[in-house]
Parts: structure tokens; C-alpha cells; sequence
């Protein structure tokens, strides 16, 4: 068995990483370069760099400040927010990422996956899912039961800020379908809160694929990510605000898993 994978992420605004709840009320968290040593030092598995306004704003990602943070790193690091283009892809590789995470142009474009994955590989392909729960019971939609009673997810692009009607679901499994070699899935209704992961969103997109699902969303005490883990069937737990602001570092989180039986690298 693979070991879990602890992924802290860079939510970056005018050079700044920010971090607000539910996509808005950001807040500043620090400079992504300092907070990029730290966490490379600290043992987390990847980082990963998104530039949210990017795509709101219909410009390139910040590729100066990609090279930057990739100077300090020796891990894997995964850049997305404006990406639309092979050529958008390229130079994001050549300033330093890994892999490279689309969410607009994956659902305005879905061949661009294809394209990309063709070229670069399905490994460096990364598709970002932004869903939230819509309770209400549709014969077209993969409807599910959860606690809070049925819904089905519904995908949001742009930053959050504009619904599609896609059922979250359904895109997965699409996604995959056309070479997507990860998925990044964020629940909005849990972003932000630290009440822990969607871990019924997270469940069904994970049996429904054969690649690696990283959860995103909700993560406020070591005891979520071992939710993500067990409930959730995520192979990777991706989080903000409870490493940024220092409330559990990266190696108190995997302290915590590896003594509850879960596998991770220290």
C-alpha cells in the first residue's frame, strides 16, 4: 500500500497566500516563499501553488513567483490558476512545477486534458474539482445519501464563482476518462470551516477512479485527515489555514496517523 500523502497548499492573491472560508473573507496567511521552506523542511509530502485569481482575472499564473517557491523545494509541487494552454503548461514545467492542476479550461475545454496529458504525460495532469452540495433529488444527477439528506454535487469553476450544472460525480469519472492523472477535489461547502473533510464527496468520486484522489477542504485537527483516510478513501489530504497559521504542523499530522495505523513518510 502507498503511503497517504500530506499536502499543504498555497493559495496565492497579489504575491500573497490568503485563506478565507467558503471562497471568500480571505484573510493573509504570508509570504508563499517563507511558508514554502517551512513546509519543505517540515516533511510535506508535495506543496501544492494556486493562484486564484488568476483565471477571474483572465491572466497567466504568476510564473516568477512559481520559480521562487520552486527554488526552495525538493518535493513535488503542483501549480494551477490560469492555466488554459500546452504553452501555459510548459512554461509552468519549465519555471519549476511538477505537475500542473486545471479546473476552467479542464470544463470549458475538456480536450485540453487530453492534449496536455498526450504531450506531458497523464502524471503531470492534475484535474481541480470545486463542488458544493445541492439538496434537492434529480433522475439526471448522481444523487446520494448523506446525513443532511440527499443531494447531488455540483461543480463550480472560476474560483468558486460560477456554478456550471456539471454533477461533480459524473466529471470525475470524465476526467479521468480523457487522462487526467489526479483529482483535486475541494468541497466549498467545507472550505474554510475546519470541520473536516466532505468525506461523502470524496468517497464516491474515489470508487468511481482509478487514479489518486487528494481531499481538499475542511481539515481543522489531525483527526480529519485520518477521516480522509478511512472514510473519505482519499490517497492524499491537502490543507491550508491549520498548517499556515501553525495550529498542527505537517510532522504533528503525521505523528498522529502513523500512530493510528496509517502509512506515512517522517
Amino acid at each position: 500500500m502507498l503511503a497517504k500523502r500530506i499536502i499543504p497548499c498555497l493559495d496565492v492573491k497579489d504575491g500573497r497566500v490568503v485563506k478565507g472560508t467558503h471562497f471568500v473573507d480571505l484573510r493573509d496567511a504570508g509570504d508563499p516563499v517563507e511558508l514554502a521552506k517551512r513546509y519543505n523542511m517540515d516533511g510535506a509530502d508535495e506543496l501544492v501553488f494556486l493562484d486564484i485569481t488568476a483565471t477571474p482575472e483572465r491572466r497567466e499564473t504568476l510564473s516568477g513567483l512559481v520559480r521562487a517557491v520552486a527554488s526552495e523545494l525538493d518535493i513535488p509541487f503542483t501549480v494551477g490558476g490560469g492555466i488554459r494552454t500546452l504553452e501555459d503548461v510548459r512554461l509552468i514545467l519549465r519555471s519549476g512545477a511538477d505537475k500542473t492542476s486545471l479546473m476552467t479550461a479542464a470544463v470549458q475545454h475538456p480536450e485540453r486534458i487530453t492534449e496536455i496529458a498526450e504531450v506531458f504525460g497523464s502524471q503531470c495532469v492534475v484535474v481541480a474539482i470545486d463542488a458544493r452540495r445541492v439538496y434537492e433529488d434529480r433522475p439526471d444527477r448522481n444523487v446520494v445519501e448523506t446525513p443532511e439528506g440527499r443531494c447531488w454535487f455540483q461543480v463550480y469553476t472560476h474560483g468558486g464563482s460560477s456554478p456550471t450544472g456539471l454533477d461533480a460525480l459524473g466529471w470525475a469519472s470524465q476526467a479521468v476518462e480523457l487522462g487526467a492523472g489526479e483529482l483535486l477535489v475541494t468541497s466549498m461547502d467545507r472550505d474554510g470551516t475546519r470541520r473536516g473533510f466532505d468525506n461523502v464527496l470524496n468517497r464516491h468520486i474515489s470508487r468511481r477512479v482509478n487514479v489518486p484522489l487528494v481531499a481538499s477542504g475542511g481539515a481543522g485537527e489531525p483527526g480529519h485527515f485520518l477521516e480522509a483516510f478511512t472514510e473519505g478513501l482519499a490517497d492524499a489530504a491537502l490543507a491550508a489555514s491549520v498548517f499556515h497559521y501553525g495550529n498542527y504542523p505537517v510532522p504533528v499530522v503525521k505523528r498522529y496517523l502513523r500512530d493510528r495505523g496509517v502509512r506515512v513518510r517522517l
